[in-house]
C-alpha cells in the first residue's frame, strides 16, 4: 500500500515561541516528525506539506487573530522540516488541507492509498484534514508523538475522535509505522 506523509502547519507562527499563535509544547514533536520525514524520504515515499497561508484581512482572524499571513516569516515552514526540491507544498486558508486546495488531486497523482498525518493542531487542522482524507477513501494513520494541541484535553479528545469516528489508526510512537 502506497502511503504519503502529510506535514500540517509546522510553521514559525505555530511552533516558535515568538510566533503569532505558538502552540505550547509543539517544539517537542519536531524530532519525531523529522525522524518520520527522513524515513519517508529514504523509502522515496511521498511527502506533502500543508500550510496555513492567509491574506492580510482573512475572516478567520476574527476568531484566531492574525497568523500565517502569506509572505511573512510566520507563514514559513520551520527550518528543521524544510521541503526538499519536488516535495509539494499545499497552501490552505481553512482548517482542512482539502478545502479549496488540490491536495486530493496531488495524493491521487502520487497513487497514495494511506496518509500519515502529522503536525498541529491535533484538534483542528489535523482532525479536519484527517476526517476529509477518510471521507475521500484514504486510510488514515496518526502517530500521537507527531501531533500537538494547545490543550492536553483537546489533544486527547481529537485522538479519540480520529480513532473512534474517523477510523484512523492512532499509534503512540512514529517508529511503529516506519
Amino acid at each position: 500500500m502506497k502511503r504519503a506523509l502529510l506535514i500540517i502547519d509546522m510553521l514559525n507562527d505555530f511552533i516558535r515561541e515568538n510566533g503569532a499563535l505558538p502552540v505550547p509544547g509543539a517544539e517537542r514533536i519536531v524530532p519525531s516528525i523529522k525522524s518520520l520525514l527522513s524515513a519517508f524520504r529514504e523509502k522515496q515515499q511521498p511527502v506533502i506539506y500543508i500550510c496555513d497561508s492567509h491574506q492580510p484581512e482573512d475572516a478567520e482572524f476574527e476568531v484566531w487573530g492574525s497568523h500565517a499571513v502569506k509572505g511573512t516569516w510566520g507563514s514559513e515552514i520551520i527550518e528543521e522540516l524544510k521541503p526538499e526540491s519536488g516535495e509539494p507544498v499545499i497552501y490552505k486558508r481553512r482548517f482542512s488541507g482539502f478545502f479549496g486546495t488540490d491536495l486530493d488531486l496531488t495524493l491521487r497523482e502520487k497513487k497514495a492509498e494511506e496518509v500519515v498525518v502529522t503536525g498541529v493542531l491535533t484538534n483542528i487542522c489535523v482532525l479536519y484534514t484527517a476526517s476529509d482524507a477518510y471521507q475521500r477513501g484514504y486510510r488514515v494513520v496518526v502517530p500521537s508523538d507527531c501531533v500537538a494541541a494547545a490543550d492536553p484535553e483537546m489533544h486527547r479528545f481529537a485522538l479519540r475522535q480520529l480513532k473512534e469516528v474517523v477510523g484512523a489508526t492512532v499509534v503512540d510512537f512514529h517508529r511503529e509505522i516506519i
